[in-house]
């Protein structure tokens, strides 16, 4: 997920226009793309995904291309169907799914949104990591990361990696 330093996932306006990317970002990001089978949303962030990218024309376009390629799961008991390439909704039992998919052979999942799935996952335990791109940016204002989390969650730092454009990953894991 990509955060503000002071937490939030979009604006006031729910826009991501202040996320800091340049071709640094763009290598991990393709790296980081390698290490998946499944990108998992929620309706919102599908919703914003599916706008973008089936026509980007991105600068890398392995990114693009791999976006387009890659299983993806939505997580929404609203949306009626998915037209974005191999794009399967899921409705309802959300921890006996992910446990499923973490039983395939195959890479890891990850999710790229949003703040409500982010949510309901934290409160089902179902996150091995996190993997947090914080930018250099204050909004002040906006959506956050962590919302409606009913108990604290310890966290144990895994790594960090800095990027010259002021980005910095931050890799945990809860402790259970």
């Amino acid at each position: 997920m990509m955060v503000s330093l002071d937490g939030f996932i979009e604006d006031a306006n729910k826009k991501i226009d202040w996320h800091v990317w340049d071709k640094e970002m763009d290598k991990y990001m393709n790296g980081f793309l390698d290490q998946i089978d499944i990108i998992l949303l929620g309706r919102v962030a599908y919703q914003l995904m599916e706008s973008y990218w089936p026509t980007a024309e991105a600068e890398d376009s392995l990114i693009t291309e791999k976006m387009n390629t890659l299983q993806k799961i939505v997580f929404s008991k609203t949306l009626k169907e998915a037209h974005w390439n191999n794009t399967t909704v899921i409705r309802e039992n959300i921890t006996e799914e992910i446990a499923r998919l973490k039983q395939l052979p195959g890479k890891n999942l990850v999710i790229f949104g949003g703040a409500d799935i982010i949510s309901t996952f934290m409160r089902l335990s179902l996150f091995d990591e996190f993997h947090i791109i914080v930018n250099p940016v204050v909004l002040g204002s906006g959506t956050p990361l962590f919302k409606n989390i009913d108990d604290k969650q310890n966290l144990r730092l895994l790594k960090t990696h800095s990027f010259k454009c002021g980005n910095t990953v931050l890799s945990y894991e809860p402790l259970k």
